[in-house]
């Protein structure tokens, strides 16, 4: 009786049974890299070890943290990205075409019962198709890089059953400011698997969002168990179709367990300086703010946008108010183009910002001054994120930041959505 990830560990470490607690190395089957954590950190290790990459078709290397190039610094990072890119012979290379962790789903690099690593702490984020995927060091990428292999401690699996669906203007988003704020950001060396009867009723996007923020909760790294949607998901982005249904974690296998009624909660906001300061939307509403930002992998994915457009339909950001989109990737700006989400976002008065990491991660354009409030759909609020620190920000769902750009101050989207 195994958990999934105790299956994918298994597999991974050429082993028929794992247990939590056991010290295994394992067969990577895909790692990830971006443009800040990635080669410039990497390439002097690999050089003063005298090797190559294990297999530059397992490798994929995204350019999403400076992007576009805001000053010579910026610049010259990317330029090392490229040219290492060119010269290491890694194919899969993504050039400013969006945030990692989107990106890596929608062209199909990952699927279910894959064991990946990436140079991110939100390399979680691979768990919504059902692979096993955890956020390493540059150190512990220059050896993978060269070896292909990484040694893990098998971790416990903290079950965490949805039942219920959401009611309007609520999203996973919502779920996760919750869980902070209930089982705080010290669930140390967990895999958070989310099931239960809601999971069928979540979007691909919606899962992202899920297991993305698993590193919030300071778990290892969050999955949802593969299913038909997941399989419709894959097809769509060109990837095998490797749908295996004995993906899944065996009953009773999990060690410890949490449920969540999705019918029991309101859109939520975290306050300064931490995720888990989360609570309702109403014991914030009123504060004023300067700016409301819809980005980064967990909340500027096409259908956060669309989220954010059904708020933000018929009405103008207040006139104090700097709302700026950064979509999390180029093909999410077609495609929002394409069915009018844009339309009406830059109608109200929205600012249409490039798809990468930018104002989440303090780079680029978005960033605070000192003693301005933002609210962000971002997933982290620590002090000096966006920019001073100084500076105050909230997080909330899409549907949030939505409304309180038009009130000028943090307000419960059910009130506002047309």
């Amino acid at each position: 009786m195994m958990t999934l990830a105790e299956k994918i560990i298994a597999r991974a470490a050429g082993k028929n049974l794992v247990r939590p607690g056991e010290i295994v190395t394992c067969q990577v089957d895909l790692a990830m890299m971006h443009d800040s954590g990635g080669p410039r950190r990497v390439d002097s290790k690999l050089r003063e070890l005298g090797v190559g990459i294990w297999d530059p078709d397992r490798v994929v290397v995204v350019s999403d943290h400076y992007v576009p190039a805001v000053d010579a610094d910026s610049a010259e990072i990317l330029s090392f990205t490229r040219g290492w890119v060119a010269e290491r012979g890694i194919r899969h290379f993504y050039d400013m075409r969006g945030i990692c962790h989107v990106v890596l789903q929608e062209h199909g690099h990952l699927r279910p019962g894959m064991f990946a690593v990436g140079g991110d702490s939100h390399s979680p984020s691979g768990g919504a198709v059902g692979a096993f995927m955890v956020g390493i060091g540059a150190t512990e990428m220059a050896g993978v890089l060269a070896t292909g292999e990484i040694w893990i401690r098998v971790p416990e699996t903290l079950r965490i059953d949805l039942s219920g669906a959401l009611g309007p203007c609520l999203s996973s988003k919502d779920v996760l400011l919750h869980l902070c704020a209930t089982l705080g950001m010290n669930n140390d060396y967990l895999c958070i698997e989310y099931a239960g009867e809601a999971i069928a009723d979540l979007s691909m996007a919606e899962r992202l969002t899920l297991c993305n923020m698993a590193a919030e909760l300071g778990g290892k790294t969050g999955i949802v168990a593969p299913d038909a949607r997941t399989a419709a998901a894959l097809a769509a982005a060109g990837a095998p179709n490797t749908f295996d249904p004995s993906w899944r974690s065996d009953e009773g296998a999990a060690t410890r367990h949490h449920r969540v009624d999705l019918s029991a909660l309101s859109p939520h906001v975290a306050a300064p300086h931490s995720p888990a300061n989360s609570s309702p939307v109403n014991d914030h509403a009123g504060t004023r703010i300067d700016q409301a930002y819809i980005g980064a992998c967990t909340g500027a994915k096409l259908q956060d946008l669309q989220m954010a457009a059904s708020v933000l339909r018929g009405h103008r950001v207040a006139s104090h108010v700097r709302l700026l989109i950064a979509p999390a990737s180029t093909q999410t700006t077609l495609q929002a183009a394409r069915d009018g989400t844009l339309q009406i976002l830059t109608e109200a008065g929205a600012i249409l910002l490039p798809s990468g990491c930018g104002a989440c991660a303090g780079l680029g354009a978005g960033v605070l001054a000192k003693g301005e409030i933002c609210i962000a759909s971002t997933a982290r609020n620590f002090k000096g994120r966006m920019g001073s620190a100084e500076s105050r920000v909230y997080l909330g769902s899409p549907y949030t930041v939505a409304a309180s750009a038009i009130k000028g101050a943090i307000a419960d989207p059910r009130e506002v959505h047309a």
